[in-house]
């Protein structure tokens, strides 16, 4: 009955048109970063360099650029003021390594100008992780327990909040995805790491980018409503 009701019941339903967003925005960002790979920037500069210029302009001297495994696995650790670039931008001249590695160095600068959803989004990780943990384990035991005792519906209804923190998590992150995006094509333009015909391939990789942290956010919401409605549901019976 519990495999039955939570894998197999009608809900799934909702759940499945987030996941099939979700393949399409991972598969658009990785052929529209392809797609703009092909090509050199005439000036020849290097997604590191670029980088480089953008966080000097900035006055972020020491933020330091490191090169790391992968395809797109770029990130900025703002623990350790570390900006790391996968093997496929690092030494790329390409106008998507540009745009991937401006991005980045754009969370930098987010995080040197205090840029207020960053920083909630830094204090919420410790939480946000713990409820990610916990929150498949509450409301499973509590669906197990469901309709025995109120001890099982309190259990899904922990699952469920635990769950909520990692959905708001997700919401949090768009709007620093989308400014830090904002700020690399801004950055680009001021310190003309691209030229002017160049910028729309840059432009199209970080919006393609983006629809991948949309994804993740209609996905979780999905979830999240699927978990209600079968917390519902066995609350009823």
């Amino acid at each position: 009955m519990l495999f039955g009701w939570f894998y197999f019941d009608w809900t799934i339903l909702i759940v499945i048109p987030a996941m099939l967003f979700a393949l399409w925005a991972q598969f658009r960002v990785n052929s529209t970063f392809s797609k703009y790979s092909q090509t050199t920037i005439r000036s020849g500069l290097t997604a590191a360099e670029a980088a480089r210029r953008l966080l000097d302009a900035n006055g972020l001297y020491h933020v330091t650029i490191n090169r790391i495994p992968g395809k797109l696995t770029d990130h900025y650790d703002p623990r350790t003021r570390t900006l790391s670039l996968s093997e496929a931008v690092y030494d790329s001249a390409s106008a998507a390594a540009v745009g991937v590695a401006c991005h980045e160095a754009g969370h930098a600068i987010q995080h040197a100008d205090n840029y207020a959803p960053l920083t909630l989004r830094m204090q919420i990780i410790p939480l946000c992780r713990i409820g990610s943990g916990l929150a498949m384990p509450l409301f499973l035991i509590g669906l197990i327990f469901a309709g025995l005792s109120v001890f099982g519906d309190w259990l899904m209804l922990a699952g469920i909040a635990c769950f909520s923190l990692a959905t708001l998590f997700q919401l949090i992150t768009l709007p620093v995805e989308f400014n830090a995006s904002r700020r690399a094509l801004a950055g680009i333009r001021e310190q003309h790491l691209l030229a002017e015909d160049e910028l729309p391939g840059a432009r199209r990789v970080l919006t393609a980018a983006a629809m991948t942290y949309v994804a993740a956010l209609a996905t979780s919401l999905a979830s999240l409503l699927r978990l209600i409605l079968i917390a519902m549901s066995h609350r009823r019976d």
